[in-house]
């Protein structure tokens, strides 16, 4: 076989598709976000904002996570020394993994190197916990929540998306005997709406199932602490595996699940996922501790997000253009065809210093490519009147349809 040309095939299709991934050069400078500097090909370079980025609160910048990554940076040196089993637990482990137990109400929590390898793991171990194990997922279940149900081999149904009639029927299904899980998200990252959370526990309540939420893109952002939406419903107590990242609203690095500590007990012993990977450096652990920590106590920082992301939904709306709005603080524009979202995006970056990343097949259906804004308490008016005037000029340049608002 000529691989090459196999390797050719597979990236020309992507091209002809109009959905390659093309990835830029960005220089972030500290105390500027989401100001950027984007590194040219041609070695020039030109000045952006950013408004794409998962940091949905700053705290990638925030003097206390600066500080205690500083902090434990001159106090241990640069990396963690191994897996956790091995030498890699340090006190700034343990001490992150105090913070996210408390803030979930959990009796413990346990870091991973991302939330993708949190979710992976914990749920391709969890049969190997509860033989039988059926797992009940949503649809749109985040990759990562797919690969480690896929690889687990045990039972698995996939449920239509938040339809809890289906669900039920799926349950009734089986045998009441069998151990069960359902397997859903708060935050649906694409179209930022919300799962049905209460309802769904309480399914899992009647049906005698475990309940496994994946919080990633609500933690830091709901609730009276940042504990997520299940915080914010009162409800937290009631799931029994959460997860998280620390690389998103807390602004650092890193993934977890937070449960009883025997569930955590387990998965530390028997996820490979877990037992095999060097964990993250101490300097990261300290400053996601710091970042959980204050962001506690910051219900200012979250407001100001919520009102920044309602504010750009309304002028988006005003333009007349498609956007997805089901209340949360993801603002996702529906463009619909890879190659004019591509296009558009381009045209933001060299044109007026915007930068947000096309989101095409398979990350959402084909017929509903988008670009996924996300404001942060730092994008100031100024930068949203430059944001919605890109928009409205570039939007007419296309010939794009403003009639229909995506929902």
């Amino acid at each position: 076989m000529d691989y090459d040309r196999a390797l050719a095939a597979a990236i020309d299709r992507l091209h002809e598709e109009g959905r390659y991934r093309t990835f830029i050069d960005i220089e972030r400078r500290k105390g500027q976000f989401p100001n950027a500097v984007w590194k040219k090909p041609d070695g020039t370079e030109q000045d952006i904002t950013v408004w794409c980025g998962n940091d949905y609160l700053g705290m990638g910048q925030h003097p206390v996570v600066l500080g205690a990554m500083h902090d434990a940076l001159d106090a241990t040196g640069a990396g963690s020394g191994g897996t956790r089993n091995i030498s890699g637990t340090t006190v700034y482990h343990k001490a992150l993994e105090g913070e996210l137990a408390d803030l979930h109400g959990k009796e413990a929590a346990l870091v991973f190197t991302s939330a993708y390898i949190a979710n992976d793991a914990t749920l391709s171990t969890l049969p190997r916990l509860f033989p039988g194990l059926i797992i009940y997922s949503d649809e749109l279940n985040h990759a990562s929540m797919i690969e480690g149900i896929r690889r687990n081999g045990g039972a698995k149904r996939i449920f239509r998306h938040n339809d809890l009639a289906h669900l039920r029927e799926l349950l009734e299904a089986d045998d009441p005997a069998a151990p069960k899980l359902i397997a859903f998200e708060s935050v649906y990252s694409m179209d930022g709406d919300f799962g049905p959370i209460e309802a769904l526990v309480e399914l899992a309540e009647e049906f005698g199932a475990l309940t496994y939420l994946d919080e990633v893109h609500a933690v830091g952002m709901y609730g009276p602490r940042g504990g997520g939406v299940s915080e914010q419903l009162g409800i937290a107590h009631r799931v029994d595996i959460i997860n998280g990242t620390l690389g998103k609203a807390f602004g650092v690095m890193g993934g977890y699940i937070a449960a009883s500590a025997r569930m955590c007990d387990a998965v530390r012993s028997y996820a490979p996922g877990f037992i095999f990977t060097t964990s993250i450096p101490p300097a990261v652990a300290a400053g996601a501790a710091a970042s959980v920590r204050h962001l506690k106590t910051d219900q200012a920082l979250r407001d100001l997000q919520q009102e920044r992301a309602a504010v750009l939904k309304l002028r988006l709306k005003g333009l007349g253009l498609p956007i997805i709005d089901h209340g949360s603080h993801i603002v996702p524009v529906i463009v619909g065809d890879p190659v004019h979202t591509k296009k558009i995006s381009d045209m933001l970056l060299s044109e007026f210093g915007i930068y947000v990343q096309p989101i095409n097949f398979p990350t959402v259906p084909r017929g509903t490519e988008r670009l996924r804004f996300t404001p942060s308490p730092v994008h100031d008016p100024k930068m949203m009147d430059a944001l919605v005037h890109a928009m409205d000029a570039l939007w007419s340049h296309c010939a794009l349809n403003r009639a229909e608002l995506a929902g």
